[in-house]
């Protein structure tokens, strides 16, 4: 058996008397290695690539920086919503019906806050917006806020500026599934399915995804193909199984913003409310978009629908020239 690195070589011992592995261990120096586990075997460095190793040991590298869009004030509410960085530069209204709601109503409520451009991708629940609320020293971190808790998160900061609470009424239930459902109907195929609309849906939705034009492609037949199974989902009975109507869906939506019309009346603000509240805000996502000039729209049924009630052209004013 060889003996330790530190002992003397037995010299009365010829060394071809040695056994190989004895021979093996003299010549490295070193004990005969223990007998290898599985783990070992599976997670050995190869013996050519050991050296290298040896001389270049492993780095850890510090974290990537942010990206350049990431706030960098977490003092403050930010809100991620579709927008362009200018637009969210400056505060104007998203281009999104869903987002701009929670903006308005944010603002209504007078809680500051700014927006930041941002993907489905990037939302904590899928869908945007969310909300992540400002930080401070004795609460460093806070969870993301999606739109579904939103409304209780604004109810919490100052219960006495929080927006007027529609009464609880079947009748404004009714109202609000006219936003829910008939004009959003309308909404999802003049943007997304509308032929004339297309270069405005390109310039929203798919340009920001990629520049890459097979993912562009993709994400538009991804776009159109969720917007036409929404449609068919809520067609009425009436209409042939797998059927898009366009005139039916116009009609419709023109029986809700007529109705709206006449819910609003000479009021300033719906329900008879002395302030903005909810249903103002999502009254107010579709009108500014559908009215607004900065736009774009190849054809736009709609917005000439909404020009014929002047009471909602003077609403979605008012909310532009209040809080915009």
């Amino acid at each position: 058996m060889a003996m330790p690195e530190d002992d003397p070589p037995k010299v009365a011992h010829p060394v071809d008397d040695d056994t190989p592995l004895q021979r093996q261990t003299k010549e490295a120096g070193t004990r005969p290695k223990q007998k290898q586990s599985i783990f070992d075997t599976l997670f050995a460095i190869p013996a050519p690539l050991k050296p290298i190793f040896d001389r270049v040991p492993l780095l850890t590298y510090p974290a990537n920086d942010l990206p350049l869009r990431s706030p960098r004030k977490r003092g403050e509410n930010v809100l991620h919503v579709f927008t362009t960085l200018e637009d969210a530069r400056t505060g104007r209204p998203s281009f999104n019906p869903a987002c701009l709601k929670w903006q308005a109503y944010l603002k209504f409520a007078g809680i500051p806050f700014i927006t930041l451009p941002s993907t489905n991708h990037a939302s904590p629940s899928g869908a945007l917006p969310y909300l992540q609320a400002a930080v401070s020293l004795t609460e460093p971190t806070k969870q993301p806020i999606p739109s579904n808790k939103l409304k209780r998160w604004i109810a919490a900061q100052n219960p006495s500026s929080t927006p007027h609470k529609e009464p609880e009424d079947p009748r404004h239930e009714a109202y609000a599934s006219l936003l829910d459902h008939r004009i959003r109907r309308a909404w999802l195929y003049q943007l997304y399915l509308n032929p004339p609309n297309a270069p405005l849906l390109h310039t929203l939705y798919i340009i920001p995804c990629s520049s890459n034009p097979l993912t562009q492609l993709a994400t538009l037949h991804s776009l159109r193909h969720a917007a036409e199974t929404e449609i068919l989902k809520s067609n009425p009975a009436s209409t042939p199984p797998n059927t898009i109507l366009e005139s039916e869906i116009l009609a419709d939506a023109e029986e809700a913003w007529e109705a709206l019309s006449a819910l609003l009346g000479e009021d300033e603000w719906f329900s008879g409310a002395e302030r903005a509240g909810w249903f103002d805000a999502g009254v107010f996502g579709y009108s500014e978009l559908l009215l607004g000039e900065g736009m774009g729209w190849g054809e736009n049924g709609m917005g000439e629908v909404i020009r014929r009630h002047g009471n909602l052209v003077r609403h979605r004013e008012r909310v532009g020239g209040m809080y915009f």
